[in-house]
């Protein structure tokens, strides 16, 4: 009977060890990590596909964090460093992961637990030394040779999608790719189904016709920036260069240079509204809590953030505007003398 109890107690000591080496328990994903050169700080984590709500906060102490999360499907996790750059982690329900990662040498970073996450392992091997438009070749590549990865969504939006550095062509056809292998992942036929619509888009052509309701009720849309000089910002509170350029836009807007509408992809109305009045943002933004999938993207032809769109009269004059590019034109625009 004692020999039985022993043997008893072993298989549920075994039982449960061999549940904790698994991974995490279902219904939820989790993070365990170590990081070299920083021993206290804070990163930050979001979901740009909708995996997570809102943006939550992992906390760094002697060198090591850990995050898990509920969640329902197969999502994107971008973490935030303290430097700002971002880092896409690969989520599966029921697992976890293991990072390894540098303060100095962040692309150099590992992630261990998942396939799709050792796969991007080897392509940030594989540009650790590559200049952007390698890069951008790598990316392309890795696409065409891995349409059924979640990863190449990710490497879509980076590297063809970004303020940047935008070829819609190429976007479009690699997205393509993408469906014809995922037929039934919706993010990929959202996004190929938005490219299709990017013409709208091409300077010289008026800003498609909307009409929508700020975060406070009152309803905007193309009145609202049809005459002179004027920005549509999208924006998100975990994406740092949307917010610099928000910011940016609203000291032209206080002095009556420009007018502008920002759209927000925070899940969250109230939270936008908190970020809204912290910067006090003076132009009506636009939050309808659906993220990159909101109908109202597809509508203007935008498919990722930041997304900076330049109207003149109403007629788009620039696109994909970046933080630094609208520091030149204001720069610019300072050095003009009115006579």
């Amino acid at each position: 009977m004692v020999l039985f109890r022993k043997c008893y107690s072993l298989l549920i000591f075994l039982a449960i060890v061999t549940m904790l080496s698994c991974g995490t328990r279902k219904g939820y994903f989790s993070i365990e990590g170590r990081f070299l050169h920083i021993n206290q700080g804070e990163l930050y984590v979001y979901s740009p596909d909708g995996g997570i709500d809102g943006i939550d906060t992992i906390r760094i102490q002697a060198g090591r964090f850990a995050y898990e999360t509920p969640l329902k499907r197969p999502s994107t996790l971008m973490l935030v460093f303290p430097n700002f750059s971002e880092h896409p982690v690969f989520a599966e329900s029921g697992k976890s992961v293991d990072i390894k990662a540098d303060a100095s040498r962040l692309k150099e970073m590992t992630v261990k637990g998942t396939d799709e996450n050792e796969l991007m392992n080897s392509f940030r091997e594989q540009i650790a030394s590559a200049s952007p438009p390698e890069e951008r070749k790598y990316a392309e590549q890795f696409i065409k040779d891995h349409p059924e990865s979640r990863i190449g969504l990710y490497l879509l939006r980076k590297y063809f999608l970004s303020s940047t550095f935008t070829d819609y062509k190429k976007a479009k056809s690699l997205a393509k790719v993408m469906a014809d292998a995922q037929p039934e992942e919706v993010g990929i036929a959202l996004l190929h189904q938005r490219l299709a619509s990017y013409t709208l888009l091409l300077p010289g052509k008026p800003l498609a016709a909307f009409k929508s309701k700020d975060t406070y009720g009152k309803t905007v849309g193309n009145s609202n920036v049809n005459k002179g000089t004027a920005y549509i910002n999208v924006w998100a509170s975990w994406d740092s260069e949307s917010m610099e350029l928000q910011r940016t836009i609203n000291k032209d807007v206080k002095d009556g240079k420009v007018k502008a509408i920002g759209i927000c992809l925070d899940p969250d109305k109230n939270a936008c509204n908190k970020t809204i009045e912290r910067d006090d943002i003076v132009f009506p933004n636009i939050c309808d809590g659906k993220m990159l999938e909101s109908p109202l993207l597809e509508k203007i032809g935008i498919g990722t953030v930041p997304c900076c769109i330049k109207l003149q009269n109403g007629k788009i004059s620039d696109v994909n505007i970046s933080l630094s590019k609208m520091k030149t034109i204001n720069a610019s625009n300072s050095q003009v003398t009115i006579r």
